[in-house]
């Protein structure tokens, strides 16, 4: 630093003193990548991966089925773009056409090479785009919770949710105090100077070294599919031994010349695929079952275990689902039992180790009351669930509250469901009407509630208040089986709550995905005294959204006419977008589109997100459009 100090033309983008830290970032700027950062396909098994060979072979007969494999690392997607072996530029995947700006934080990150880090002789492009992994090692994470627990922080849940937020923190001290290394699997842009292009990804990878890049461990050339098949075995069965968290193997086609023949599908590149691996096991005490009650009032047993790491994520609780699989598992207090993350996901009990069952261990009895208020619970015949019938439940009420704010209600911007439990606490709030009566000067007398905070809070419920759309209205109310695509339905066919209050089980049933049971439980709820009384109570408060009339509906009771860049499209979203799902189904509804609720003839577009699953392949049969989430919001 002083040299640099005395001397500023010795201050390089490259200089160890850029790689400290320092810099505290008002806020994550965003880029769009030169070339689109695309997902991988996933195969599960032998059959899977076969019919991949089958598309490949159908799409370029003749082509050598020759991959280059590597562990696929289960961190945060990145490009660096390096202009003459120099970092300028890093960016996060994003949604695949624009990331976030985290340049600073990635000149902290050790690992990355400069011009000094190359190895001799390795002539750098006069631009490089490296595309690869934020990661943490198992022993580097373990030491930075052990950090955490020391300085009486919460310890990080997983090494890929540490990486992701390490890489986004705007004071980059905290980045450079974290032991992040980037693992290199690609590039993006490349522009020689008088460097020879690639031919083969071997060679890619190789070059990447050279530059002085650390790339995914026990990456190779396999030379058949068959050889594919033993690499997966191999990876897999060695799994627990690498230093990294892995979820299966990528292979890629060697040859790139055959890739860009190949090119992309809406989301993935044809000429990869991903072998992802079984969900992790693991074995642990299961020390209590406990039942949640849900605003539904249903009664929710779940597994409290002695905590265990599954995947790369502690956990401590699981759900059991219901009585009867409880008694189908045969799981009980003091079982040793196996756990796993369903999709590397949601943890779950798989079942009890017999052999090590405890002697004193006795059948869970289910409960027939409610352990919230006590009311005898009851399950309908047909259905797995018991049900607290009490609306007065204290649980229910902080659920159906939380719910009602959430953003599959009126999505409350800063009203949780800590704030839900202290207020409902407190005995201020007890039905939805509750809150829209909420002052900035009472909500200071809770801990940790500022003017600021405050005043947002209430602003929000006035904003909901006076523009909550009618079809939100009814999903935040939480009627039995009124999802959005039936509260959409709702919303079209009537003027407001109480045009849908004085409709009849037989007129419900006429319109569409509206059934007998659908029909009783909405007539069910209007005929309930308690819930009439909130209704007119949201009613005084000004609360009472209606049915949005379009320009152009001449008469009441005839179609409005829809206008918008979707106008007139039946609509289907699947697969995980960067934003959630319902902000891109309230875009879509508001440029004209129609929501669908499955794959048919009659959908007119598909948009995909990461891991679309079934829908993709049978919207494709069908010869239906199918765009990506960019391409969507092209068109809005």
């Amino acid at each position: 630093v002083r040299l640099e100090e005395r001397f500023p033309t010795l201050r390089t983008p490259d200089s160890p003193t850029r790689k400290i830290g320092g810099a505290v970032l008002p806020v994550l700027e965003t880029r769009k990548h030169t070339k689109r950062m695309y997902s991988l396909d996933n195969v599960f098994s032998q059959e899977d991966w076969q019919n991949f060979l089958k598309r490949l072979d159908n799409a370029l007969p003749g082509a050598a089925p020759v991959f280059w494999c590597d562990p696929k690392m289960d961190g945060l997607a990145l490009e660096l773009v390096y202009e003459k072996g120099v970092l300028t530029c890093a960016l996060t995947r994003g949604d695949g056409e624009q990331g976030e700006l985290v340049t600073a934080a990635l000149r902290t990150v050790r690992n990355l090479p400069g011009r000094e880090g190359a190895a001799a002789g390795a002539v750098w492009p006069d631009l490089l785009e490296v595309r690869g992994e934020i990661i943490f090692s198992r022993a580097d994470f373990e030491a930075l919770n052990a950090r955490q627990r020391k300085a009486n922080a919460k310890p990080f849940a997983n090494p890929r949710n540490a990486a992701a937020g390490t890489v986004r923190q705007l004071d980059t001290t905290i980045t450079a105090s974290r032991p992040l290394r980037f693992l290199a699997y690609g590039f993006g842009e490349v522009r020689f100077g008088a460097a020879t292009p690639w031919q083969t990804y071997e060679e890619v990878m190789a070059r990447l070294r050279a530059y002085g890049f650390e790339t995914p461990p026990e990456g190779r050339l396999c030379a058949s599919p068959a050889e594919v098949e033993a690499y997966c075995d191999a990876v897999r069965l060695n799994r627990e031994a690498l230093a990294y968290d892995i979820d299966g193997v990528v292979m890629k086609l060697n040859d790139l010349e055959a890739q860009d023949a190949l090119g992309y599908t809406a989301r993935a590149p044809r000429f990869a695929i991903a072998w992802k691996f079984p969900a992790q096991q693991a074995t642990t005490q299961l020390l209590d079952i406990t039942v949640q009650i849900g605003r539904t009032g249903v009664l929710t047993p779940v597994a409290e275990l002695e905590p265990v790491t599954v995947g790369g994520v502690v956990v401590r609780r699981a759900t059991l689902h219901n009585e009867d699989e409880i008694r189908n598992r045969d799981v009980r207090v003091g079982d040793t039992v196996i756990v796993q993350r369903a999709g590397d996901v949601i943890p779950e009990v798989v079942r009890a180790v017999l052999s090590k069952r405890p002697a004193d261990a006795v059948p869970f009895v289910f409960p027939h009351c409610c352990p919230s208020c006590g009311a005898p619970a009851h399950r309908i015949e047909g259905e797995a669930a018991w049900r607290c019938v009490n609306l007065s439940c204290p649980a229910m009420v902080r659920q159906s509250l939380a719910h009602f704010v959430s953003k599959a209600g009126l999505d409350i911007d800063g009203l949780g469901q800590r704030w839900i439990e202290l207020l409902v606490a407190a005995g201020r709030i007890k039905t939805p009407a509750d809150l829209f009566t909420l002052k900035v000067e009472e909500l200071l007398h809770y801990e940790r509630m500022g003017v600021k905070l405050a005043s947002k809070l209430v602003a929000s419920l006035d904003r909901a208040r006076k523009d909550a759309p009618l079809q939100r209205f009814l999903c935040a109310l939480g009627i039995r089986h009124v999802g959005e695509q039936t509260a959409r339905t709702l919303a079209r066919e009537y003027a407001d709550m109480d045009a849908l209050g004085r409709a009849s089980l037989e007129e419900l049933q006429q319109l569409p995905d509206i059934g007998s049971e659908v029909a009783s439980s909405i007539r069910a709820f209007f005929e309930d005294v308690p819930n009439r009384e909130l209704l007119q109570r949201l009613r005084e408060l000004g609360l009472w959204p209606v049915r949005a009339e379009k320009a152009g509906e001449a008469l009441q009771g005839t179609t409005p006419a829809v206008s918008g860049a979707l106008a007139g499209l039946n609509v289907l979203f699947t697969g995980s977008l960067s934003m959630p799902r319902s902000q891109a189904q309230r875009m879509a509804e508001e440029a004209g589109a129609t929501l669908a609720v499955g794959v048919s003839r009659k959908l007119d577009l598909l948009v995909v997100g990461a891991d679309p699953g079934s829908k993709l392949d049978k919207a494709q049969a069908l010869g239906i459009r199918v765009v990506d989430e960019s391409e969507f919001l092209k068109l809005l």
